[in-house]
Formats: structure tokens, C-alpha cells, sequence
């Protein structure tokens, strides 16, 4: 008995070698095109760009809500106006964010953080005036904040169609900013 299960282990042994001995023995152009099926095995999102796409659907839905709220609420038609604005661009945006989450297999909250609904609720109690001053001043501070993330990840981040996407909003933002900034300076001087 011990000798047939010896043979089967020097058998298999054998066969072993045989096997990797032949996979050694591959031509040039099967390891060329070992490499290239390599390089198109698509990689997983890495953390960062689902942090920052995370992020950035947050303050896009916040964006909107927010919107919404000054096209209602606002005084000042300047507020109303940029409120407007924010519903249109962050909307557009926030589809094409998801798109491209849906592709790179990255799930998007439904909903706003606790961070964002805070802001939001704070935001909803002021009234008339208070509130057109609340509302420009965020909204100047917030595009500060995201021109600076969507910066970042154009240049630094590792997912190179969030890095495209993230640099194409920077132009937006800004123009976003230097309409917060005037709506800023109009609420304040009333």
C-alpha cells in the first residue's frame, strides 16, 4: 500500500514538473499578449475617488436643496436668482456625477449627510433678510471649499475620469463664486 501511494506522489511529482516546465516554454508573443489582457483588467475605484465622489454628490444635493429654499424663500432677487442657478448647474451636475459613479461601480448616498441636512435646516429657519445674508454668505464659504476639493482631485486624484469630470466643474465653480460674491456684496449692503 505505501508503495502504490509512493508512486502516486512520485506520478504526480513527475506530471508536475512536466507541467511547469511547459508553461515556462511560452513564446514571446504569448507573454505580450499576456501583458496587454493585464492592462485592460479594469482596476477597483480606489478610496479617494469614492470619498471625493461621495462628497461631492452631498454638496451638489445640498447645493440643489439650498436652491430651491432661496427661490422660495429670498427677498433679495439677486438671492433668487442665484438660488435658480444652483438648482440648474448642480442638478446637471449631479446627474453627470452619477453617471459617472454607475460606471466606475461607486454607490452615491440617496440622501444628504448629517452635515448637509444640518446646514439645510439652519439655513430654513431664518427668514426675509437673515436669511438672504445666511444664504450668500454659505454659499460664498461653500464654493471656496469646493473649488479647492475639485482642485485637488483634478490634479492629485487617482481615478482619471473623476479627475476629468472634477476638472471641468472648477470653471463653474468659480463663475459660481463670483456670483456668490456679488449676490454677497448686494445682501449686504441692504
Amino acid at each position: 500500500m505505501k508503495l502504490l501511494l509512493s508512486g502516486f506522489c512520485l506520478a504526480g511529482l513527475l506530471f508536475a514538473l512536466q507541467a511547469c516546465n511547459n508553461s515556462q516554454s511560452t513564446s514571446h508573443e504569448d507573454a505580450v499578449d499576456s501583458a496587454k489582457t493585464v492592462n485592460k483588467v479594469v482596476q477597483p475605484v480606489q478610496k479617494d475617488a469614492s470619498d471625493f465622489a461621495v462628497a461631492a454628490a452631498n454638496g451638489g444635493m445640498m447645493e440643489v436643496e439650498l436652491g430651491k429654499i432661496a427661490e422660495e424663500k429670498a427677498m433679495n432677487k439677486k438671492v433668487k436668482d442665484f438660488g435658480a442657478m444652483m438648482v440648474k448647474d448642480h442638478s446637471k451636475a449631479n446627474d453627470e456625477l452619477k453617471a459617472a459613479a454607475k460606471a466606475k461601480d461607486i454607490t452615491l448616498p440617496a440622501a444628504m449627510s448629517d452635515k448637509c441636512q444640518k446646514k439645510l435646516s439652519e439655513l430654513t429657519q431664518k427668514q426675509g433678510a437673515d436669511f438672504d445674508k445666511a444664504y450668500a454668505d454659505l454659499m460664498v464659504s461653500d464654493h471656496k471649499d469646493d473649488i479647492d476639493e475639485f482642485k485637488k482631485e483634478a490634479e492629485k486624484g487617482n481615478d482619471k475620469d473623476l479627475s476629468a469630470w472634477a476638472k471641468g466643474k472648477v470653471p463653474v465653480l468659480q463663475h459660481h463664486l463670483m456670483v456668490a460674491e456679488q449676490t454677497k456684496k448686494a445682501v449686504d449692503k441692504k
